[in-house]
């Protein structure tokens, strides 16, 4: 459980980095305070809802298993204060379960072409 929760905390630090280092610039602390009111949308789930969608368009044992795993895992660095909606975890688990549930019973999307 100590690694578990080990986990969670470097991906919570992880989310709030600044890659470009321009989030900020230019403006005054009280334009800085509004928005860090404002919530917003975890990286974790959006990323989530996009590996989702592959591993339901391309129905396989692996794919599906490694977006679940890192779905169900990353909903917890969800933060009801900060943060929007949890829903793209949730749709994210969905799809990668109905990817996995399409490979096991031999399912494929067809297409027309």
């Amino acid at each position: 459980m100590k690694v578990f929760k080990k986990i969670i905390e470097f991906l919570n630090r992880i989310k709030d980095i600044d890659i470009w280092g321009d989030r900020n610039e230019g403006l005054s602390d009280d334009e800085r305070e509004r928005i860090d009111r404002i919530p917003t949308q975890n990286p974790y789930g959006i990323v989530g809802l996009i590996i989702g969608g592959f591993a339901f368009l391309f129905p396989q044992y692996g794919i599906s298993i490694i977006t679940l795993i890192f779905c169900v895992v990353t909903l917890f660095t969800f933060d009801k204060e900060k943060e929007d909606n949890p829903w793209t975890f949730y749709i994210g688990i969905i799809l990668s379960l109905l990817g996995l549930y399409m490979f096991i019973a031999g399912e494929a999307h067809n297409l027309i072409i």
